[in-house]
């Protein structure tokens, strides 16, 4: 008899790959695994290279590999998880939802509502039918949004999911979603994790309910983000390389 795991994922989080983005895959891999996330996903705006190597290389560090893309519709932003591919961006939003549909992924609206940051418009919903919705953004600044949204998949019965919508090391995994999924954890794999999203076996959990991580996770963040700048202004330099292969990177 198979045993369920409960997963911690964060579905939102963004690489040096985005226009707007700091760090490098695997050093936010790496501080997923360390503050014990189940998976990351990378959602890069508009480009997916960053996101696949990431779920390539997640089984490394104890990860779920989990593909992802941060896509701009003509309606909003609109994340896609679990996809190979990317949708073309530019599209209503309606239709880029049933591209990841056939791309075999979930789609999630993040930060709905905040038009600030390429949120869709609540009438812009009107007709869209996504996986889920986002109902808690560790970016934003006041609550306010995040409980807009939360009304609306309450309302509307779409499952709710959080992310950090992190750009740098320091908040990756500040939201994030539990998953229920019926399968022993070594056994999960992207579909699992899509499926979970698309049948509503999903939980929120913001930086309130991280206390358990919280202790030290910014300055294990910061001293790791320190040391990779080391090492990386070492081996640009082309001397020390011998002291960079002694440090210890994970």
């Amino acid at each position: 008899m198979s045993r369920s795991a409960n997963l911690e994922v964060d579905f939102h989080v963004h690489s040096e790959a985005s226009y707007d983005g700091h760090e490098p895959i695997d050093l936010i891999l790496e501080h997923a695994a360390d503050i014990d996330l189940d998976a990351v996903v990378i959602t890069d705006h508009d480009v997916i290279h960053a996101s696949l190597k990431a779920a390539e290389l997640a089984p490394e560090y104890g990860l779920i590999g989990i593909p992802g893309v941060e896509i701009s519709t003509a309606d909003g932003h609109l994340l896609a998880i679990g996809v190979d591919e990317m949708p073309e961006s530019g599209q209503p939003m309606a239709e880029t939802v049933v591209a990841v549909d056939d791309l075999g992924g979930a789609s999630i609206v993040p930060h709905p509502f905040q038009r600030t940051r390429h949120g869709v418009r609540k009438r812009r919903l009107k007709g869209v039918d996504p996986n889920a919705i986002e109902t808690f953004n560790a970016w934003l600044f006041t609550g306010y949004r995040n409980r807009r949204a939360r009304r609306y998949a309450t309302r509307y019965g779409y499952p709710a999911v959080g992310g950090s919508d992190a750009h740098s090391l320091l908040t990756v995994g500040r939201a994030y979603t539990e998953l229920s999924v019926d399968k022993p954890i070594s056994e999960i794999a992207s579909d699992d994790v899509v499926a979970a999203i698309q049948n509503g076996n999903t939980d929120v959990q913001g930086q309130r309910a991280s206390i358990r991580r919280a202790t030290g996770h910014y300055a294990k963040a910061a001293g790791r983000k320190t040391t990779w700048g080391m090492k990386t202004a070492l081996k640009k330099s082309g001397s020390g390389a011998r002291y960079v292969a002694a440090m210890p990177f994970r």
